[in-house]
């Protein structure tokens, strides 16, 4: 008999230039700037989305970023940035080592935890045409189309979630 154990996820907020999480970043943005051009990133590229689209906000008072650990492992991140009444939900990445592993999941878990304990009563979020998994998780996990309330040069797509 096989007995199958789901491996662990936990969450840990942690500043946006934590060593974990610039490298975690770096990562995310260079899986965009490839998704994005069809092609592998020049160099300096990276640092220009990086530059172009900073993340320093997902720290207190301004929103948080979160870390997730599959089993011990870095595996993944999701950041909230906090407008009166509402998050954003950005960076959400999770290695292709651990995709498919409930990780999207866990993410979205936690910061909807974290909106809620921070008083938002919903969740928005943007996102490109070309990121159809992310696009899918949302949808599995409740987010709904909506009208377009952001004007970002890559937003294609605006979710959003009640979370009362």
């Amino acid at each position: 008999m096989t007995i199958t154990i789901r491996p662990a996820w936990v969450t840990a907020t942690v500043r946006p230039d934590h060593p974990d999480a610039t490298d975690l970043l770096r990562e995310y943005m260079t899986e965009m700037v490839v998704r994005y051009h069809g092609r592998p990133a020049r160099p300096g590229e990276v640092d220009e989305a990086l530059t172009e689209m900073p993340s320093d906000d997902l720290a207190y008072p301004g929103g948080l970023l979160l870390l997730a650990y599959r089993d011990g492992v870095l595996a993944g991140c999701a950041g909230l940035r906090w407008h009166p009444d509402w998050a954003e939900l950005t960076r959400v990445f999770v290695r292709q080592a651990h995709r498919g592993a409930g990780g999207g999941a866990a993410l979205l878990a936690a910061v909807e935890q974290s909106a809620r304990a921070a008083g938002a009563d919903r969740i928005r979020l943007d996102t490109r045409s070309d990121l159809v998994e992310a696009r899918a998780l949302y949808a599995r996990h409740g987010y709904a189309e909506i009208p377009a309330y952001s004007q970002g040069p890559y937003a294609e797509h605006w979710f959003e979630k009640r979370l009362s």
